[in-house]
């Protein structure tokens, strides 16, 4: 038997800080990276697929190539990332699955992708989905060792020592590119399309300007948060949006809030939805009068927040000029 493509993979639902080992002792935690997900059929004739079953092979032909050349057939569940000097580049990443033929080949030399592999869901035609994960990876350390795989494969840091997992949320270690952790069971199976992992994000709190909302200005139901543009144009530019607001924010805000006047900066422009979509966001802009204090994890692009954040509270103590990103 074979597994073939398209697989769902197995899923993670996001938990506030690391639960304990508990008695039992049975988890074990690995560091989540930013990247794309890539499951990785090894094969004479490899494909790999996205987390939505999309074939990235022709985005990425180093990939394809270690893939096929790896000396066994295996299917893999990794993170697809792309190393910048300083840290993984996320944008770089988004940039190369655009790219096909000649431009994916010179795109593969100056910005090289890599696969951190942390599950191992077949082996020489031997499906491993039903065994508990300690024997996964097992063979998954197995394999690295045999092959003397490097670059660009990576085996995905795990441990069993909470300690060393609460380091992963080190909001230095997002500026690297590690998101936070992985968080799973010892003994588990992988389950297709299960949201049966737990995941930790790094989380850091910062300052934006509320210049915009969608729902009503008396009402907000989300806020549009920017800062100065750091280039001196005077322009405003859009940092985060919030998650749903309390009820209890909701009022608060609604009763400091300002609708905006025929020049605010953002009047006339369009912002998506959500990452990665075109669908326009209605929103109403606000007098940018007001700081806010917000939490996010530490998947930050080009001074944006790909998720949205958590308000906080206002600054009353900060004016809009004292916003820096």
């Amino acid at each position: 038997m074979h597994l073939s493509p398209p697989l769902q993979p197995m899923l993670a639902r996001s938990v506030e800080g690391l639960p304990s080992p508990g008695a039992s002792g049975r988890l074990v935690y690995e560091q989540k990276v930013d990247g794309f997900r890539a499951l990785v059929f090894a094969r004479p004739a490899p494909f790999i697929q996205s987390r939505r079953g999309a074939d990235l092979g022709p985005a990425f032909p180093e990939i394809m190539r270690a893939a096929s050349e790896l000396g066994v057939e295996a299917v893999l569940d990794a993170e697809l990332v792309v190393w910048a000097g300083r840290g993984l580049d996320f944008t770089a990443l988004q940039q190369r699955a655009r790219r096909r033929g000649p431009s994916a080949e010179r795109a593969a030399a100056t910005s090289p992708a890599h696969l951190v592999v942390f599950d191992l869901l077949e082996l020489s035609g031997t499906v491993l989905m039903d065994q508990p994960l300690a024997r996964r990876r097992a063979l998954l350390e197995e394999l690295f060792t045999t092959r003397r795989l490097s670059a660009p494969w990576a085996l995905s840091p795990q441990t069993t020592d909470q300690d060393v997992a609460r380091t992963w949320l080190d909001p230095a270690w997002g500026a690297v590119g590690v998101e936070g952790a992985m968080i799973k069971d010892f003994g588990g199976r992988y389950r297709p399309g299960d949201r049966g992992w737990l995941k930790a994000r790094s989380r850091t709190t910062a300052e934006g300007i509320i210049a915009a909302v969608t729902g009503t200005v008396r009402a907000p139901q989300t806020l549009l948060l920017g800062s100065p543009d750091p280039a001196g144009t005077g322009r405003l530019r859009l940092i985060a949006r919030s998650t749903p607001l309390s009820r209890s924010a909701s009022a608060q805000l609604g009763a400091a809030l300002h609708p905006a006047g025929p020049d605010h900066p953002w009047r006339g422009l369009r912002f998506s939805a959500g990452w990665g979509t075109s669908e326009p966001l209605a929103f109403r802009p606000v007098v940018p009068e007001l700081v806010a204090e917000f939490t996010g994890d530490t998947a930050v692009d080009g001074g944006r927040y790909r998720h949205p954040v958590r308000y906080l509270r206002v600054r009353e103590d900060m004016a809009p000029s004292d916003v820096h990103t």
